[in-house]
């Protein structure tokens, strides 16, 4: 089973994603901030990393940076509700950028791109 570290500060989102995700096959790893990311993520191993950006502490682009330094493979999937952060030059290593909607098809169809 793929595992997805889930990684944003709204809680409702959070339990969204969870259980679509759940539904879909994948086991899924959450987290509410980008210090907590960090950890995590180094106990975890996770197949995929879903980060929001703006979150209290470490940003989403600062927490893919910092993950991408560790393991430059690993798919991460920008996951925000503003489309504006797609033109910051730090989004750019990511591998997808979704913007959040209720519709969690293009999410899922950008996981499902990256690990099946």
């Amino acid at each position: 089973m793929k595992t997805i570290l889930l990684v944003d500060d709204d809680e409702s989102i959070q339990l969204l994603y969870r259980e679509e995700f759940k539904e879909a096959g994948y086991k899924v790893v959450s987290v509410y901030n980008g210090s907590e990311a960090l950890d995590i993520f180094k106990e975890v191993s996770p197949d995929l990393v879903i980060l929001d950006i703006q979150m209290p502490g470490l940003n989403g682009i600062e927490v893919l940076r910092q993950i991408k330094m560790v393991d430059s493979s690993m798919p991460v999937i920008l996951n925000s509700a503003y489309q504006e952060f797609k033109q910051d030059l730090g989004a750019w290593a990511s591998d997808e950028y979704v913007v959040k909607s209720s519709d969690i098809g293009e999410l899922m169809a950008a996981v499902q791109k990256h690990i099946g």
